[in-house]
């Protein structure tokens, strides 16, 4: 009697244990990391359930098993190892991936990178470099030349921000009531919340006239470094009609010194189809100049990264 039911026990734990790796093998294939646990949860109450319908377990086992169903079960926990393991071993490339494209450390949260630029940014206030953007011209700017200028700002300031060495930027002659103020709103996602000055006082009032140094493409003296004690003023003036000279004129009128980017003495002109050559850039691509120039000390370098082949000029090195 006793062999018939240990006959009938195999043959009901045979069935059970073929039964159970097949569901776990559905289980492992159909779920993620989170039903990897789930899927063992029930294969241990399969198995205890299979045991409750037949006899008895043996007594100092707290849940029997047949050798089988060990054996089957230690190689089921490999899977799952293994299936863990790659999968821990994918996220960690895709995150590798994710830091390489983007060059940020990996210990580094994007609340600290904002505290870090906040920081820099404050620090360039007392002593970096100054900028001021004069915005005194722009009553007579079309609505379309209103937004390309709110967008040359928008730049401007994200590339100060991505500096490993900021400058402190003033827009002067700004008024918030202005249609150009309204266009920076629409147009800038947190303008309001810039970390730079914006005054209605005129930038030749602001400060020394013997610090300041107005940028302009007409000037006759090249700008032969950037100097922490001086302040340099860009005119934000886009003006599809191409006004000649307004910059320099409004420079000569307050008495204030010029200078130009130094386009001529580093890079040459190059024929092209339209033969135009132009030293007029906007005020992101002459900032994007003057930050380089300031972390490099390269005028080469400088200049290529903001003027464009698209205006007729290039490095003298690079002509054959």
């Amino acid at each position: 009697m006793d062999e018939e039911m240990d006959w009938k026990l195999e043959r009901s734990t045979q069935k059970t244990e073929s039964h159970v790796l097949q569901e776990q093998e559905v289980i492992l294939e159909d779920t993620g990391e989170d039903g990897i646990s789930e899927s063992f949860q029930l294969l241990q109450i399969d198995m205890e359930c299979e045991h409750q319908k037949g006899e008895t377990p043996p007594a100092g086992s707290a849940v029997w098993c047949s050798k089988n169903v060990q054996r089957k079960q230690r190689h089921w926990e490999k899977i799952v190892a293994a299936k863990k393991s790659k999968r821990k071993q994918e996220k960690e490339r895709r995150k590798a991936n994710r830091v390489e494209n983007s060059g940020i450390c990996p210990q580094h949260s994007k609340r600290f990178l904002r505290s870090l630029t906040k920081e820099k940014l404050l620090e360039a206030k007392h002593s970096g470099p100054r900028l001021c953007i004069d915005l005194s011209m722009t009553h007579h700017m079309s609505k379309k030349e209103l937004s390309r200028l709110a967008g040359q700002i928008r730049r401007l300031y994200g590339s100060n921000k991505k500096a490993d060495r900021p400058f402190w930027i003033c827009l002067t002659g700004f008024t918030t009531d202005s249609p150009l103020y309204e266009e920076c709103l629409r147009m800038n996602d947190g303008f309001s919340s810039y970390l730079l000055d914006i005054t209605e006082e005129d930038c030749c009032s602001l400060f020394p006239l013997e610090t300041l140094v107005y940028l302009t493409p007409d000037s006759e003296h090249a700008l032969e470094d950037v100097d922490l004690n001086k302040v340099y003023i860009l005119g934000g003036l886009v003006d599809e009609s191409i006004q000649k000279k307004v910059t320099f004129q409004k420079a000569q009128e307050q008495s204030v010194k010029t200078a130009r980017l130094p386009i001529q003495e580093y890079m040459v002109r190059r024929k092209n189809g339209k033969n135009y050559h132009s030293e007029i850039l906007a005020i992101n691509q002459v900032f994007d100049i003057l930050s380089t120039y300031f972390e490099t000390q390269n005028w080469p370098e400088a200049l290529k990264k903001g003027v464009s082949s698209r205006k007729g000029y290039v490095l003298q090195d690079s002509v054959e």
